[in-house]
């Protein structure tokens, strides 16, 4: 256990440190009766979260890495695919006791990295072309901050705001200005004018406008403070202020506009989600989302045997023997099928090896290639909410 804070290590994690307990006592129970039996298992999520009806597949990458150099033959969808439920995204083909003790740590990479990228993706969906920054690191331990953005940036964020989630992604990092600025500062616009005199003009100029004074008056006053330096003006301001955040966001267009400051943005951020996107559209220009990517529901993968020494074997409520998924690559349709079942015209398989004898056979894309890829899918199946 680190010395300092609460988390495992890499190491602990790959020495299988972490799983829970039953595992390690079922490997000394077959151990003990000289059973090494092959298996093949599969990963399947039954039901998504609430009125989900799709999911992105992410923590691919990380999950690989436990199975790296074990004598296994691994095949998985590509990171970023859309699946749905009932459909496998990964099985692993080994002896039982040469990777049983990864399954807590596996079923973990691959639940929250899909949920958060999930969650992003929604978000995507409902913002539409509108700029999306990740803002949610600081409602989740510190230790996973980098997961956190790599996911919420793969499943559609356009930016992150903490500096090792940037650097780790290569994209400068997003971000405002804190109230505990501009409450040192005693003033809205002093602080503004300050930002403004000593950060990079690179950075563009978001103020944050709800701290002292109604919105829209501190709109205008750092408007005519900062003229065209200005370029958004950030809200903060969730619906418990007044009820209506979108009253709020359009009072403060109102008064901008009126007084000759069309080209000033507005940012929202403050528990904003795919379903309240929706409504602030209608005059919202970029959001700065955190705590509903941040802590989104996992999706609930679960790790089953499906064959035995090379015979279909599963417990109740599953199907047993590997499976392909297929695609039709004009229509979309999809179909899980048992694994030697020919495709059809048309289709595509969409599990494909990645690790053979535990040797990686297909490169890792870039973190930007993934999320094209999630963004390309959206478009070309019409993904919706």
């Amino acid at each position: 256990m680190n010395n300092h804070f609460h988390i495992a290590t890499a190491e602990e994690i790959l020495q299988g440190k972490v799983t829970d307990v039953y595992f390690q006592r079922a490997l000394e129970v077959l151990d003990a009766r000289s059973l090494r039996k092959k298996v093949k298992v599969e990963f399947i999520v039954k039901h998504l979260p609430g009125n989900y009806r799709w999911g992105i597949l992410a923590g691919l990458d990380d999950a690989l890495s436990l199975l790296y150099n074990l004598p296994l033959t691994v095949k998985a969808m590509a990171e970023g695919s859309v699946f749905y439920p009932n459909e496998p995204v990964m099985t692993i083909e080994g002896t039982y006791q040469d990777f049983a003790v990864h399954e807590t740590a596996l079923l973990g990479l691959l639940c929250q990295a899909s949920g958060i990228a999930t969650k992003s993706a929604r978000v995507r969906i409902a913002a539409g072309n509108k700029q999306v920054v990740h803002f949610g690191a600081r409602r989740m331990h510190p230790a996973i901050t980098p997961m956190i953005d790599r996911n919420a940036y793969i499943g559609g964020c356009d930016g992150v705001a903490t500096l090792l989630g940037a650097e780790s992604l290569g994209l400068p990092p997003s971000g405002t200005m804190p109230h505990a600025m501009i409450l040192i500062f005693g003033d809205t616009v002093d602080a503004a004018v300050a930002f403004d005199e000593v950060i990079d003009p690179v950075v563009k100029r978001t103020v944050l406008v709800d701290t002292f004074y109604d919105e829209k008056f501190e709109s205008v006053r750092v408007a005519e403070a900062l003229g065209e330096k200005l370029f958004a003006v950030r809200l903060d301001t969730p619906s418990s202020r007044r009820g209506d955040f979108l009253a709020i966001c359009k009072e403060v267009r109102w008064e901008l506009d009126i007084r000759g400051y069309q080209e000033v943005k507005i940012f929202a951020s403050g528990g904003v989600d795919e379903v309240s996107i929706g409504r602030l559209n209608e005059v919202v220009d970029a959001y700065g989302v955190g705590t509903s990517i941040s802590s989104a529901p996992v999706l609930d993968f679960a790790m089953d045997i499906i064959e035995v020494e090379g015979k279909p074997v599963s417990k109740r409520g599953k199907l047993s023997g590997e499976k392909q998924v297929y695609m039709n690559r004009n229509s979309g349709v999809r179909r899980t099928v048992p694994a030697m079942t020919k495709k059809q015209k048309g289709e595509v398989p969409l599990l494909h090896p990645v690790i053979t004898r535990g040797k990686r056979i297909v490169p890792q894309p870039k973190d930007s290639a993934i999320r094209d890829f999630v963004m390309a899918q959206m478009k070309r199946y019409k993904l919706s909410l």
